[in-house]
């Protein structure tokens, strides 16, 4: 028996293009891009924090994930760059981050860990935007200073630098 090729017709193709347009359920296929990733590893977001003319410094002189004395960048969330990125932008400020995914820090769904957390060195310039740009919001648990951003990150003041929480990338 043979097998006659029946040509799609227009209506077929029209609703196959409307659907990957729209991400419908015929978008779905094998060679579908993957959706965007959520994070960055280490090297993606020390470039782009080096472009930005940020610096970053660790008390064991590394970036290892798993070791509280470096400085890691592992699984940071992109909006967490970002939200550095936008504050060194507004602020103007010299910027060194000393924190960021490395194992030795709280835990919860808004952790370092989880992505979501940097810690910027305290220096006047810094201090001087924070205070005077953001809303005071009162204490921490811990006892921090908090101050919330007009974008609704979260900065609170710890005993050598400002642990920040960043829910989106603008600073």
């Amino acid at each position: 028996m043979q097998t006659k090729y029946l040509a799609p017709n227009r209506a077929f193709l029209s609703a196959l293009a409307a659907a990957a347009v729209l991400g419908g359920p015929l978008a779905a296929t094998a060679d579908a891009a993957p959706a965007p990733a959520k994070y960055q590893t280490h090297a993606q977001a020390a470039a782009v924090l080096k472009q930005a003319n940020i610096s970053w410094s660790s008390s064991g002189g590394c970036s290892n994930r798993g070791n509280s004395r470096c400085t890691s960048f592992t699984k940071i969330n992109k909006a967490t760059i970002a939200g550095l990125v936008a504050f060194k932008k507004a602020s103007r400020c010299a910027v060194r981050v000393t924190g960021g995914t490395e194992r030795g820090h709280a835990s919860g769904t808004y952790s370092h860990y989880n992505g979501y957390k940097a810690d910027i060195a305290l220096n006047s310039c810094v201090n001087n935007y924070i205070t005077s740009r953001f809303k005071h919001s009162g204490k921490r648990s811990d006892g921090a200073t908090l101050y919330k951003s007009p974008a609704g990150n979260v900065y609170a003041r710890e005993g050598n630098h400002w642990d920040i929480t960043y829910y989106n990338s603008r600073s």
